[in-house]
């Protein structure tokens, strides 16, 4: 009669496992995409000659998401690099790369982080191969980018934004 009773907890276990299960915070990419790509080379075929000299390279990122649905967001991965010698512009690419992202049982205080953080940094991969291969296939060494710290621009944008909202306040 134990060998029940020791079943029955063993059973109930297995259900509140699987109800914490259901419950626990989840994440799936449903689609990724290349939204829009502009590769610039205006001094071709000058600027694919030796140059003296490194170019310098700005590069700028932006973040941003949408949300589409009751739980589904398309978060945007926004690139551009913009490569200069002796002020003249080498190349100029402009990417924009989006993922579509289910996030279910995601606590509301997380969201922000899941989105501008967690979800850029799965996509990213994909975007800098693409970035890589725009600027080899424009007659140029690929670009490769470092990993970009998703964590510290979130920070400076919920710093800038607070910042923004106390100055708000003051006046």
């Amino acid at each position: 009669m134990s060998d029940s009773k020791d079943a029955n907890k063993g059973n109930g276990a297995q259900a509140a496992a699987n109800a914490g299960e259901a419950n626990a915070p989840q994440m799936g990419i449903l689609g990724q995409y290349l939204k829009d790509l502009s590769f610039e080379n205006p001094n071709a075929p000058t600027s694919l000659a030796m140059q003296e000299g490194q170019p310098q390279i700005n590069i700028g990122v932006n973040v941003n998401a949408n949300q589409l649905g009751e739980n589904d967001f398309e978060v945007t991965l926004e690139i551009e690099a913009k490569a200069e010698h002796e002020e003249k512009v080498v190349f100029n690419v402009e990417m924009t790369y989006c993922g579509i992202f289910r996030l279910t049982n995601i606590p509301e205080e997380a969201m922000g982080a899941v989105l501008l953080v967690e979800c850029p940094r799965m996509i990213f991969p994909f975007a800098r191969r693409i970035l890589a291969d725009a600027t080899r296939d424009g007659g140029f060494p690929p670009l490769m980018l470092d990993p970009i710290d998703f964590g510290a621009m979130y920070a400076q944008r919920m710093a800038a934004a607070q910042a923004e909202a106390e100055g708000k306040a003051t006046t």
